[in-house]
């Protein structure tokens, strides 16, 4: 099925964009974009399954700043689903899968986010094909086409690219 809109109404975005998760309190992310990918993976650690009113709960941290710990958030979703999802090693492990809202430039839609410790993944958020709304366009050598970064959000330092001779040639 194609989406019938003209390329020009459709949501353009690159290979990572910003995103916020405003239910679980998450204001600015940056995510990779995965068409690879078929399910959307959060990065999520101390995973504590529970129930409310009957139903499957989950409470979980984050850390939404990519490498860093400084920032920590505490999150609780209903969980949709417990599902084998393959990982980026290619192991299949079991995963609680959450429904929440996204918001990705000026549109929000929900999406299903499979709840994964991603310390050492570089993007702490992957954005899979299946979370992707009809009618959006990838451009993957484009960044943040959806919009600068938020407001409030600070850039890292880069350190200088230069490397320091080793003491071992001195």
């Amino acid at each position: 099925m194609t989406d019938a809109r003209p390329k020009a109404e459709r949501l353009r975005i690159g290979w990572r964009e910003w995103v916020r998760l405003p239910e679980l309190g998450v204001a600015a992310m940056k995510a990779k974009i995965d068409t690879g990918a078929r399910t959307s993976a959060l990065h999520a650690y101390r995973v504590e399954p529970f129930r409310r009113g009957g139903e499957q709960w989950v409470r979980f941290e984050l850390h939404p700043i990519q490498r860093s710990d400084a920032v920590k958030v505490t999150c609780e979703a209903r969980a949709v689903d417990e599902r084998m999802v393959r990982n980026s090693g290619g192991q299949v492990e079991r995963r609680y899968v959450i429904k929440t809202e996204l918001k990705l430039g000026e549109l929000a839609w929900p999406i299903e986010l499979a709840l994964a410790n991603r310390d050492q993944m570089g993007f702490r958020m992957l954005l899979g094909r299946t979370a992707l709304k009809r009618g959006v366009l990838v451009e993957p050598g484009r960044s943040f086409l959806a919009g600068p970064r938020p407001a409030g959000v600070r850039r890292r330092r880069r350190t200088s690219g230069a490397l320091e001779p080793s003491k071992a040639l001195r």
